[in-house]
Order: structure tokens, then C-alpha cells, then sequence
């Protein structure tokens, strides 16, 4: 089970950092994604298992910094100088393998959090 925290409302130029907790160990790879009203679901980054590499969505690249800490279950993801559409419901994602060979592709994410909402707004 994943759970997502540390979403909000952020003005402009912000910076906010979301959250995603494991009830387990997990050693394969986790991805966020966003879905913004009337919008496909995109991927915005994915950090691989225990000592592996990130990918960053070309519309967060240099913005996005994702991490994560295995002792305590979880995977962050902190976002700066946000924008307007960055606002989007935000989901975290367990892959099928170790690593992010396949992401943004959204099938091979296998379990999925419930999301939460970040609103960018003056």
C-alpha cells in the first residue's frame, strides 16, 4: 500500500515536497505521476530500487529532485519554482522491476497510491 502526503496549495516560484509511504519494504522502483484536469496522466519522475538512478519528466527537468529513503519506506519528491500547471492530483506508483527502464509508460507501474492534490495559485 502506498500512501501520498505534502500536498497543498503553493503560490507561484514555490517549492513543495511530496511524500510516499510504504506499509513495506520495497526494493523495486517508484514513480510519481499527475493527472491536471481534462489532462492524460503524466509521468514526473521515477527514482529505481536500492541504490539506482532517477528520470525526470522533460516538463519538471531541473525543477524535480526525487529521492528516497529505504530504511523509513519512503520515496520523496520535491518540486521548485512551480508553476500553474504543475497543479494536478499527484500519485505515487510501484513498478514491476528495479529499475525505471520503462517509465512514463503507466503499465508498468503495478500498485498505485490514492493521490493528492497540489494546487499552484496567487
Amino acid at each position: 500500500q502506498l500512501v501520498e502526503s505534502g500536498g497543498g496549495l503553493v503560490q507561484p516560484g514555490g517549492s513543495l515536497r511530496l511524500s510516499c509511504e510504504a506499509s513495506e519494504p520495497i526494493s523495486d522502483a517508484i514513480g510519481w505521476f499527475r493527472r491536471a484536469p481534462g489532462k492524460e496522466t503524466e509521468g514526473v519522475s521515477c527514482i529505481a530500487g536500492r541504490g539506482g538512478g532517477t528520470r525526470h519528466a522533460s516538463s519538471v527537468r531541473g525543477r524535480s529532485t526525487i529521492s528516497r529513503d529505504n530504511d523509513k519506506n519512503i520515496v520523496n519528491l520535491q518540486l521548485d519554482n512551480l508553476r500553474p500547471d504543475d497543479s494536478a492530483v499527484y500519485y505515487c506508483a510501484l513498478a514491476a522491476r528495479i529499475d525505471c527502464r520503462y517509465f512514463p509508460a503507466k503499465g508498468d507501474f503495478v500498485s498505485w497510491g490514492q493521490g493528492i492534490q497540489v494546487t499552484v495559485s496567487s
